[in-house]
């Protein structure tokens, strides 16, 4: 049964809105998993990837390379990686698109809005309304 009426449940939908999410959604949408390390410290699964995270990489050709975040690609859907390049035809280096699902992120580039972000989604926090010993 449908959860809700107001959200299609139809693949064709589903991918349209995905394929053509804004700028501000695709920052949500391209989030990558925090290692286990910093998942058992800030009780949160995942996080919007930025700029100077430092990440694993977990999947495909360059699984288990370290760097940091230089670029977050957005309207490609990619991430670039420091020492994450190949060589062109003409000598040129080029980044390498990474998906941000294919990373975990090993450290946190922490400012008030990035722990703002962390502590409203703590899980181990109680949410909901208060009890008698709370107002007391």
């Amino acid at each position: 049964m449908k959860q809700k009426s107001t959200v299609s449940s139809s693949r064709r939908k589903s991918r349209k809105a995905y394929f053509t999410a804004p700028s501000h959604i695709r920052r949500k949408l391209m989030s990558a998993p925090l290692s286990k390390d910093l998942r058992a410290k800030y009780n949160v699964r995942s996080l919007p990837i930025r700029r100077d995270d430092e990440v694993i990489i977990c999947r495909g050709h360059f699984h288990d390379r370290e760097g940091k975040v230089t670029t977050v690609y957005r309207k490609k859907w990619r991430i670039h990686i420091e020492r994450v390049t190949r060589d062109k035809a003409n000598g040129q280096t080029v980044p390498i698109g990474i998906h941000p699902s294919k990373v975990v992120i090993t450290k946190i580039r922490l400012d008030k809005d990035r722990k703002a972000l962390l502590e409203r989604k703590n899980r181990a926090v109680k949410k909901g309304k208060y009890t008698e010993t709370d107002t007391k």
